[in-house]
């Protein structure tokens, strides 16, 4: 609908596609390890693009590259969530 706030809208298909290829480009991907995956619609519109890490079930919001690399770095990596974009 018209107006309505939508995920598409902020760029996350092209921060998924980042994502996908950095977790790539570090190794982290592959069986047992990190996955991308497109999951549709999480409602949460007015959260902005979202995110969301399992096992954990830590939801994310994110703007940029940027976050998106500190979520890879810290969480991913590191085990630390990232509590500045957690939602």
């Amino acid at each position: 609908m018209p107006g309505e706030v939508c995920c598409n809208n902020h760029g996350a298909q092209e921060m998924r596609e980042y994502a996908k290829g950095k977790i790539k480009a570090l190794r982290l991907s592959g069986p047992g390890k990190v996955r991308i995956n497109s999951a549709g619609c999480l409602d949460r519109c007015n959260e902005g693009p979202v995110m969301v890490v399992y096992p954990e079930g830590v939801w994310y919001t994110y703007v940029d590259r940027e976050d998106i690399d500190e979520i890879i770095r810290e969480h991913l990596q590191g085990g630390r969530v990232v509590e500045r974009l957690k939602i």
